[in-house]
Parts: structure tokens; C-alpha cells; sequence
């Protein structure tokens, strides 16, 4: 995420941090390549202007030219200006006293809207919420089909009829919620490959017809500059209230994430960062301009372990395997426990990316997850016995270990060797020896792959 962009920010950041002194020359020779980065990352470019604008004038109201650290008031006042731009604080979904809540979803097709539909009723659901999905595209082949069988994915009803009048269709949605305690309905509308005055009509009369208590404008991130003039379209006939913006993990640019909320003057209320329907997060200005500049996200990182599922990190089972790390009883089982409660949390690419300097070392680079895949098979295809006392696997047990999870003995060997590596790590965990340590104690292979 936003790879390119805080990798070029890290050097011009370099710049300013060498200097002991500067000028009003220096701030706007500095300043210059912050636009130029900015203007390349697809920001728009009156977007661009204002903050470089603001970022002068701050960093001379704190007297840079005098101070003794010029380099950290510069890049403070970026922080905080990109920290503003993006809207400050996070901002949540409204919800209404009428039951159900109406969240519409609206945007061009192509953006996500019927995916992230279905990500934010599982997000809601999982906060004890009692969500529905209202399937109102009634033009896009399959798009009724994608929805019901993303709601039979995360257990939430969805409201379809064989009307093609999507406004029916939605008042009927509210009526099956009443009926059943449905207290939110999600309403996936029709999106065109570009905005045409009949879909705005379609959703203005929606809008009218269901007094919403939400908007929400889904756009795919990666369109940059695009994504910011549509935006401003359907916000100029509709005044949404919030932005979805999807596909944020491929985004190494970032041009969306920055202009969107000073083009429309809305916040931006959850990104979507992976295929997966858990694959959603709330939008937090400051946790993103951390990301794009190279700083990570831990807080969003500790979160994503906290929200694992409860048995996981129920306390009794926290104490059952302190017991086996302190009698030298960690076993195979316990390692394919490890490895499975990080795949819940998310891609590897992802949860690296939060670790303050992983975009920079990783540059260029994608972290491979089939290493992860690998040693699951592997410790799949063993017996209960063998996964509990590792030490009786030998070479003809190998050999059918390696056919049942499709590799090689080599990749059995390498496996086995990995589990013993993490026992001795064990160990030594309370001596804290450098990042490769904590990632293994996460549970993570200790020779896992960048490409």
C-alpha cells in the first residue's frame, strides 16, 4: 500500500533531515519535490497547491528558519497536514432511529459495490448488528447471484424479487426487515461504466423513496485522479455522506487517499484492503499518513489480533500452551495453530506493511505465502502421533508425509527442521534477539520468502 509514494517521501525526507540550517530557499526547494511527488501520486493538483501552501506558512509560523532541528518541524508539519487533508479523526456510519437503518451504496460498476456490500454487512454483523442486503442492480448479468451467495457466505438474508423496479424492490427490503428484525439493510444499487443520467435518476429517486441514513460513494482507489471527479459528480447530484474506497492494498500511489476528502469535503469511512469478505477496515487519517510515510501501523496491527476469535485467545488456552512453551511441549499441533491464527488476521504482505520500515526494506518486493501453504500440508498430512512427538517421524514416514501433502522429502525435511528452529527459538524468547525472532514467534515460517 502507497509503496511508491513513501518511498519517494523517504528521500525527500532525507534531504531535510541532513540539513542543520535552512533558508526560505531551502523550504522551497524542499517544497518543490513535495509537490512534484504529490502531482505524481495523481493528488489533484489544487489539492497539492493549498497543502504545500500550508505546510509553508505552518512551518514558519514554529520559526523553522531559526530552530536547531529544521528537519523534524518540517516533516512534523507534513505529518499534520496530511493528517488534516485526510479529515483527522475517524468518522463512523451514522444509523437512524427508524428501524431498519438504509445504508445506500452507490458508485460506477466495476468499483466494488456489491463485494464491499457484503463486507460491510459482516463488519456490522460481527459488532452486533443484525444486517440485510438488498439486491437492486437489477441490470448487471449475475449481480443478484453474486450478492445471494455472498450473503449465504456470511449468513445474511438477502431481499430479491423478480421486479426489475429497484425503488420496489428496496421498499420491499424495508418491509422483510420489519418483519424479521433486520435492524440495518444494506442497498446495493445499479452502477454504469461511467455516469449517465438515467443511474442518477435511478439512485436520486432511491434516495428519496428510502430516506437513507447513509450514502456511501464506493470507488476503486487505483483509478486516481478518476476516482476524485467521480466523486465530485455523484456528491453534486446526491450529497453522499462518506467514501468507500476499495482495492487500497494495490494502491501504491495513493492520489485518491489524499484528494478525495478536499475535493468533496466528505470523509472517507472504511477502505478495503483484500478480496476477502474480513478484508475491510475503518478509515483513521492519522494511521494512514503514518503508512504513507514509511511509519507503518502498529495500533492497526495490535487490533487485528485483538478481534481474532475469542476461542483463540480465550484464556485458558493462552495458559495451556504457556504451560507446553515452559515444559518443552510445543508440538506440530500447536505450530499449525500459530500459522492458522495468522492467516485469519490477514496476507502476509499486509500485516508486514503495518511494521514501521517493512515498505521500505520490502520495496519492490511481495512476500509469498506458499511457504505458509506448505507447511500446513505438510503438518496436515501427519499423524496424530506424529504430530505430537515429532521425534518418530523418520525417513519412510517422510517419504508418505511428502506424497499425502504433495512436496517433496526435501520439503518435509525443511518443515520439521523449521519446528525444531522454533522450539530452541522458544527458548529465548524473553531474550528478545531483533525482528526475525518476532516474526517467528508470531508464528510465521522461519525462512519465509520475499520475491
Amino acid at each position: 500500500m502507497f509503496e511508491d509514494l513513501s518511498s519517494k517521501f523517504d528521500k525527500v525526507f532525507k534531504f531535510i533531515k541532513g540539513k542543520g540550517k535552512v533558508s526560505e530557499a531551502t523550504i522551497d526547494e524542499f517544497l518543490r519535490e513535495v509537490r512534484r511527488i504529490m502531482l505524481d501520486a495523481d493528488v489533484n493538483y489544487k489539492v497539492v497547491k493549498q497543502f504545500v501552501d500550508d505546510v509553508k506558512q505552518k512551518a514558519l509560523e514554529k520559526n523553522v528558519i531559526r530552530s536547531i532541528n529544521p528537519g523534524k518541524i518540517v516533516i512534523d508539519t507534513i505529518t499534520a497536514e496530511l493528517v488534516r487533508l485526510m479529515g483527522e479523526k475517524k468518522t463512523d456510519i451514522k444509523f437512524s432511529n427508524d428501524v431498519p437503518s438504509v445504508i445506500m451504496m452507490v458508485g460506477l460498476q466495476g468499483s466494488g459495490k456489491t463485494t464491499f456490500s457484503g463486507k460491510l454487512a459482516k463488519y456490522l454483523k460481527s459488532r452486533g448488528k443484525n444486517p440485510a442486503l438488498a439486491a437492486c442492480d437489477v441490470y448487471r448479468p449475475a449481480a443478484i447471484d453474486q450478492l445471494k451467495t455472498l450473503g449465504e457466505q456470511i449468513d445474511v438474508a438477502v431481499y430479491s424479487d423478480d421486479s426489475k423496479d429497484p425503488v420496489k424492490i428496496a421498499l420491499a427490503a424495508v418491509e422483510f426487515c420489519k418483519q424479521n428484525y433486520k435492524d440495518t439493510l444494506i442497498v446495493d444499487t445499479a452502477g454504469r461504466l461511467a455516469i449517465d443520467e438515467e443511474m442518477m435518476r435511478e439512485v436520486e429517486q432511491l434516495k428519496s423513496k428510502l430516506n437513507p441514513a447513509e450514502i456511501l460513494f464506493v470507488v476503486d482507489s487505483m483509478t486516481g485522479q478518476d476516482a476524485v471527479n467521480t466523486a465530485k459528480e455523484f456528491h453534486d447530484r446526491l450529497d453522499f455522506d462518506g467514501v468507500i474506497l476499495t482495492k487500497l492494498d494495490g494502491d501504491s500511489r495513493g492520489g485518491a487517499a489524499l484528494s478525495i476528502r478536499a475535493v468533496v469535503d466528505k470523509p472517507v469511512k472504511f477502505v478495503g484492503v483484500g478480496e476477502k469478505l474480513d478484508a475491510i477496515e475503518p478509515f483513521y487519517p492519522d494511521r494512514m499518513a503514518s503508512r504513507i510515510l514509511g511509519r507503518g501501523d502498529i495500533q492497526s496491527l495490535v487490533e487485528k489480533a485483538a478481534t481474532m476469535l475469542p476461542e483463540e485467545l480465550d484464556e485458558k488456552k493462552i495458559a495451556k500452551l504457556e504451560e507446553k512453551f515452559k515444559g518443552n511441549k510445543f508440538d506440530f499441533g500447536d505450530f499449525l495453530d500459530q500459522l492458522q491464527q495468522i492467516k485469519k488476521m490477514g496476507s502476509l504482505s499486509s500485516l508486514m506493511g503495518m511494521i514501521p520500515g517493512v515498505d521500505r526494506i520490502m520495496k519492490g518486493k511481495e512476500i509469498d505465502d506458499k511457504p505458509l501453504r506448505q507447511v500446513e500440508a505438510v503438518i496436515n498430512s501427519m499423524t496424530l502421533k506424529e504430530r505430537t512427538n515429532p521425534d518418530i517421524i523418520n525417513g519412510a514416514r517422510r517419504k508418505r508425509i511428502a506424497g499425502g501433502s504433495g512436496t517433496s522429502i526435501q520439503d518435509v525435511n525443511r518443515v520439521i527442521k523449521q519446528f525444531y528452529d522454533m522450539q530452541k527459538m522458544i527458548k529465548t524468547f524473553k531474550k528478545g534477539r531483533g525482528m526475525n525472532n518476532m516474526l517467528r514467534n508470531m508464528g510465521l515460517p522461519p525462512n519465509f520468502s520475499l520475491k
